[in-house]
Formats: structure tokens, sequence, C-alpha cells
């Protein structure tokens, strides 16, 4: 069956899933196969259950069975991506071709999605990644949720190997990227920090040879290396320092992020190589703020001061003024354990379990040593993925950690026990049995098996009366601790 055919099929349901336990009538069910789990085995049933048209794979069972209303191919995947890819191409908006924004990168991508489509939906109707369905599944189930009402589609995109962008742009063949920045993750399989960039840059060469445009933090250095080696790539640049903007100071009346911005704040379009950051400088807010906006966020730590500049660069050159970004930007609260505070009835908590590699792990310790509070503790899981490189970067963790004037510090997981056995006693064979309780200098560390551990001490232990960071990656679960805190 040609990809025509099944589109025609797609036009005719309401809507796809892959998910056979939640079908709903009328709906295109596919099923995709995994390493633990086969949809195919359950076609059938999604079709008893309502589908109204089901894709399988041809050496799947129910291929064999003769229904009329399954669509059998050699690969639904890979049919599923020809289908978003399709879907995408044929959505006109007024009479043009559908605008489609990718962002990836290390950190922040979700948060600038997010922000990006509040500011966005100020003005347009826009359809954007749900939660961080961002890989080869969620991307296409993305662009197939589009539908005719859309103005602008906002796509996120992650990546773990090498092409794994290349891979997604092919099939959302975006108009606008933006990278929020490149760090040291997934090293187990990037293999290094230039197989990131080289990654992350796939956007930047699919943008290159279709001529569309980047968004790109001119503050950062790597991304303007990256953008630069693409000669003649059209930019729109941004960035704090390049537009005039300043991080203000946090206190106890002022937790959360607060920026001072220009009251002219316009985002500065550049083709070909970027200019130095000193020549594009807008308005130089950081010497004086009193004709400054300030934009009061909801967000915790300076870091994601680049995502609020991105949001309104974005919003700008959309035609979304200055005062509406900010607004959208004031409202927006942040959820599933991304960048929160919040207070309980003993602590103020600051959480962000649900991501962690060396980079967002240091700016997050960089801000929480920033804030200023008669007792800290720091609460970390490890970080996941990171392949040789593993024991080196957490030992750097603990560290930094250790300078961040903590009260007591925590640590949770195989790969913070090695680094934390390695700074104490310099053996590399770890064998100790957790909890373990040491002295480090001043602060009191603790080390546990896992989240859950460290929750039934928390529980028995009780702190009251700290500010508490809370960050790890999300196979450590750190958020198991949140409720006894």
């Amino acid at each position: 069956m040609d990809i025509k055919e099944i589109y025609s099929r797609f036009k005719a349901s309401t809507g796809v899933t892959t998910d056979s336990r939640k079908i709903e009538k009328g709906q295109f069910f596919i099923g995709l196969k995994g390493d633990n789990f086969d949809g195919n085995a359950y076609a059938l049933q999604a079709l008893e259950a309502g589908a109204a048209y089901a894709m399988v794979n041809q050496d799947s069972t129910a291929a064999a069975s003769g229904d009329s209303r399954l669509i059998v191919v050699e690969n639904t995947l890979h049919a599923l991506w020809a289908l978003a890819r399709y879907h995408r191409s044929m959505i006109l908006v007024d009479g043009k071709p559908l605008t489609v924004i990718a962002l990836t990168g290390t950190n922040g991508k979700t948060t600038t999605k997010e922000l990006i489509r509040e500011v966005l939906s100020t003005k347009y109707r826009v359809t954007a990644t749900q939660g961080n369905l961002n890989n080869n599944i969620g991307v296409p189930l993305t662009l197939l949720s589009v539908n005719e009402q859309t103005q602008l589609a906002v796509v996120e995109m992650g990546a773990s190997h090498p092409g794994d962008i290349r891979e997604l742009v092919d099939i959302a063949l975006p108009t606008y990227g933006l990278i929020t920045n490149v760090g040291k993750a997934h090293l187990l399989g990037f293999g290094s920090f230039e197989g990131v960039k080289a990654t992350k840059g796939e956007l930047y060469d699919a943008l290159h040879r279709t001529g569309d445009t980047a968004f790109v933090n001119v503050d950062n250095p790597h991304l303007v290396e990256m953008a630069s080696l693409r000669a003649d790539l059209n930019t729109v640049a941004y960035g704090l320092k390049a537009q005039g903007a300043k991080v203000l100071e946090t206190s106890a009346e002022h937790p959360f992020l607060r920026i001072a911005v220009p009251e002219d704040l316009q985002g500065q379009p550049v083709r070909g190589t970027l200019l130095a950051t000193e020549d594009l400088h807008h308005s130089a807010v950081g010497e004086g703020l009193e004709n400054a906006r300030i934009i009061n966020t909801h967000l915790v730590g300076a870091y994601n001061a680049d995502n609020v500049m991105a949001a309104i660069a974005v919003g700008q050159h959309f035609g979304v003024s200055l005062d509406e970004a900010v607004k959208a930007i004031e409202a927006y609260v942040p959820q599933n354990n991304r960048s929160q505070m919040t207070r309980t009835g003993r602590n103020t908590l600051i959480v962000d379990a649900y991501n962690a590699n060396p980079t967002s792990m240091e700016a997050a310790l960089a801000n929480f040593a920033a804030i200023k509070a008669e007792a800290k503790m720091a609460l970390l899981g490890d970080m996941l993925e990171l392949g040789a490189e593993s024991v080196a970067e957490h030992m750097k963790i603990v560290e930094k950690a250790l300078e961040s004037g903590l009260e007591e510090l925590a640590l949770v997981g195989e790969e913070f026990g090695k680094a934390l056995w390695k700074l104490q006693a310099n053996e590399d064979e770890f064998s100790v049995e957790a909890p373990l309780q040491i002295f480090i200098g001043d602060s009191l560390v603790w080390w546990f098996a896992d989240s859950a551990q460290l929750a039934e001490f928390l529980q028995e232990d009780a702190p009251e009366g700290y500010v508490i960071l809370v960050k790890g990656s999300r196979g450590i679960r750190m958020e198991n601790v949140i409720s006894v805190l």
C-alpha cells in the first residue's frame, strides 16, 4: 500500500494512537515493535475496541488474518515516519506550507519548548510536543496531531546517538530551528563532547541546506562556532549579554528567576558568520535598570534565563510584542519536577529531578550556591549514560557540591558511590554497604544505594528549616524523596 492510500485512511480516522489500551472510536492504531513489547500483537484487539484501521508489520500474526481494516507494511515505525512527513507536507496555512520550529539541545529543551508555546499562543494556534515525547516515535506523533487549525508547530527533538537529529529533521522538515545549548550528556552514546556537538548540529545542517533560519544564542561560544561553520546560515541572534538583559539577584522575597530587559528589546537577524557578542549589544541594561522591563518568572535558576530569552526572540520574530511575551512567560508555571520551587511544612525545595548530566548539574549547583539561606542540603542522584567518563564526572560534581556552602550532602546511586570512595579512599574498588556516612571538611556526606533508601532515612531524620536541592537522572527517581520533606 503506497503512502497516498495510507494517508487517505489516516485522514478518514479520528487520530493516531500506538496504545491499544486507550483506543477511542475511529482511531488509526499503529502497532509498533520494541525491545520489550510488540504492538502488532494487539492490532486485532484495537480494531475490536473501535479503531477504524490498524497498521501492522507484514510478518505479524495479525497480518495473516485478512481483515480489510488492516494496513500491512514492511516496517510500522518507518511507515509512521513516512506518514508524518507526508502529513506535514500536506498541511497548508493560508495557502502556504506549515511553519515548523524544531528545537534540540543538551539541557532546557522541554522548558524552552513550553515557554515558546506559551508566547506564540498569544497570537497563533500552536501545536507543540506534549511533555518530552521527543524521540523517533514522539516527533512523528506530534506532527500527526497537527490539523488544519494549526498555524505554527513547535517540535522538540531529543538525541542520544549520532544521526538521531538528522533522522528527526528528515521527518519534520523544519523551517526554523533552535539549539538551547550543548553539554556533556549521553556520552555513552555520543562518545565525546564533540560527538554531542556534531549530532545537535545536524539541525543547523538541515536549515543550512534548505536556506531556512536558526535562532542562535550568541552568548554561547559553542553555538556561535557551530553556526559559523555553516557558511551563510540564516540566523536570528539573541542572548542576555547580546541584548543587554540582566539576571537579577534572588532573595527570600524574590526566590524565582527575574530578568531585566530593555523596553525596546528586539532580536537581531544576521546572515553568515555571526558577529561578536559586543557587536550585537543592543542596550546596556546591566549599567542601569531605570528603563528596563522586569520579567518575574516562576522558574528556579539563572540557567533558565537563556530559555526565557529564546522564547522572547522567537515570539518577537513572529510578531508577538514584548509585553505579550512577558505576560505569557510570567504566567507559565513549570511542572514534572523541572525547575520547580515548593515550600512544604518544614522546608523549601528546589526540585529539578527530571534529568541530570554534568552540564545541568553544575548549573544547578552554581545557582544553589548563590541562594542565601541559613541551612542548605543537596540530594543528588546519579547522572546516567556517561560511559568511561562517569566516575570522573561524578567526582567533579561531588567537589562542586562541597563548594556550595552545604550543611549536608546526600548522594544516591552506584556512580556517586564510586566517586565518593575514590575521593575519600583513593581506591577504585568500591564495596561499601549503604547507607554510608562520612565527613569531608565541615560537610556531612551521606551515600545511599537508591532513592527509596534515602526517602526512608529522611522519613526518620525529618530535616527542618532547610533549603534543599533535589536533582538526578530520571532513572534514579529522586522524586521519591519529595513527600517526606
